[in-house]
């Protein structure tokens, strides 16, 4: 339990440096804000644009469990662990007006989460499940952007996405395996619902953004074992959910 509680609490720390950081950055900017040539003065005169974009990702799950048994339950704990990620894609963006945009945005994300389970008997008996996941993501998302001052603005963005995780179990045989080998099987499509907002920068050559967004999953993507097992049948819902903060470079 040490070592899960030291890795929540070095995860809260990254997501709060981070958070700050960019409140300060945008503080700065805007403080230094003057009247000043604009860079890229026909940038948002295009019909589209494109880009790429990099990014670090906390991911997570939603979690229900199921009523405890009324004859016995050993499970005393069943929570989730937040883990670091990366992803990268590339940026596609139709101008639909001045001030409203839309994006797509493919993109391929690493991420993973863990499950821990800690059952009651003659002695505490813990268990971590690690749940790896390599999505293919298909995100559509509507972007509504303010008027620009100088070379700063800011934006809000909301939209779907479909992404498949090239690195399910969901096919896996946990029948006859020890506890140490089972698997916490996850479906392999998933829907989610994204929303978030950022601030762009207008450079000389290209446009540097910043978004912070969070996804959520829509559907239970457990896949039941048959037959159940300890580390499964506790669980009622499981979705995705998952924290971005994203570096976009658009020309």
């Amino acid at each position: 339990m040490g070592d899960y509680k030291l890795t929540l609490k070095i995860n809260q720390n990254i997501t709060c440096l981070l958070l700050i950081f960019c409140l300060v950055l945008t503080a700065t900017y805007a403080k230094a804000q003057k009247e000043r040539p604009k860079n890229l003065p026909r940038f948002d005169h295009n019909l589209f644009h494109f880009g790429f974009i990099l990014g670090v990702n906390n991911a997570d799950f939603t979690l229900h469990r199921k009523p405890p048994n009324q004859v016995f339950d050993s499970l005393m704990i069943l929570d989730v662990t937040k883990q670091p990620g990366f992803n990268l894609g590339i940026v596609s963006e139709l101008h639909i007006t001045k001030n409203i945009k839309m994006r797509f945005v493919p993109s391929l994300s690493f991420a993973q989460r863990d499950i821990n389970y800690q059952f009651q008997g003659k002695k505490y008996v813990a268990f971590v499940k690690q749940v790896e996941s390599t999505y293919l993501e298909f995100p559509i998302l509507f972007k509504l952007k303010s008027d620009r001052v100088n070379n700063f603005s800011g934006y809000v963005i909301a939209g779907g996405k479909y992404s498949l995780d090239l690195a399910s179990n969901e096919k896996a045989d946990n029948a006859g395996n020890n506890l140490s080998d089972i698997v916490v099987k996850i479906r392999r499509n998933d829907y989610h619902f994204e929303a978030g907002w950022g601030m762009e920068f207008y450079l000389e050559y290209f446009k540097f953004g910043l978004e912070l967004k969070m996804s959520y999953g829509i559907k239970n993507i457990l896949v039941p074992d048959t037959p159940p097992t300890i580390f499964s049948s506790p669980i009622d819902v499981l979705r995705s959910k998952m924290f971005l903060l994203s570096f976009t470079f658009e020309g």
